[in-house]
């Protein structure tokens, strides 16, 4: 599990295709693989992946290792990343360890397009196109992970949604870089999810009544 709050960004250094997966090494700094293990599970841009070789890349780094497989590479935006490409790192939850997003299970639901970006002098706004199917997850105010980031939505929902971001938040994330155009990974918060379908299955069940 993990809380949507990003801890680094790590560039990709190496990506290497096998079959229809790919291997992919990121740079990360040497306190991010602190008591690491082969297996433990660490959320890049937002998608679950499991460490299979980490060790020291040079006096600043470290480097990681995940096997991403086709399925992985079908829902989210790991397909388009390339060699330079920083990507948003967070270590999975601890016993003990504050939730100061929201919990997130790392498995993508779908990608949503940026479609508008407003800069002012204290907060960006993004806008994001999303698939009709995904619109019923979306509420005003509430929960949403973009790219691992927990974020709260803004007023603006429906076929079009958006998020404000504080200048903490674009410095520490890669949403500092997307452009118009570029695709991000979404997950959906699972209680809201769980609560849209109880009462879809009961407006079903009633309406067969």
């Amino acid at each position: 599990m993990f809380t949507g709050i990003v801890q680094s960004q790590a560039e990709v250094i190496s990506i290497i295709t096998k079959n229809n997966a790919i291997s992919l090494k990121i740079a990360v700094e040497h306190q991010y693989v602190q008591n690491l293990e082969t297996g433990a599970s660490i959320a890049i841009n937002g998608v679950c992946l499991t460490a299979v070789e980490f060790g020291v890349l040079d006096a600043e780094n470290s480097f990681i290792v995940f096997d991403v497989i086709d399925e992985t590479l079908r829902v989210s935006n790991l397909a388009d990343i390339e060699v330079g490409s920083k990507v948003n790192i967070e270590r999975s939850l601890k016993v003990g360890d504050e939730i100061g997003g929201h919990m997130l299970s790392g498995h993508v639901h779908t990608q949503a397009s940026v479609n508008k970006r407003i800069e002012s002098s204290d907060n960006c706004t993004l806008s994001f196109g999303l698939a009709v199917e995904y619109q019923k997850y979306i509420f005003a105010k509430g929960f949403i992970s973009i790219n691992g980031i927990s974020l709260t939505l803004g007023t603006e929902v429906g076929e079009h949604f958006s998020v404000h971001l504080i200048p903490e938040t674009l410095a520490r994330t890669n949403l500092q870089n997307v452009v118009v155009g570029d695709k991000v990974n979404i997950e959906f918060d699972q209680q809201t999810m769980t609560i849209v379908e109880t009462i879809e299955r009961m407006k079903l069940n009633l309406s067969s009544l």
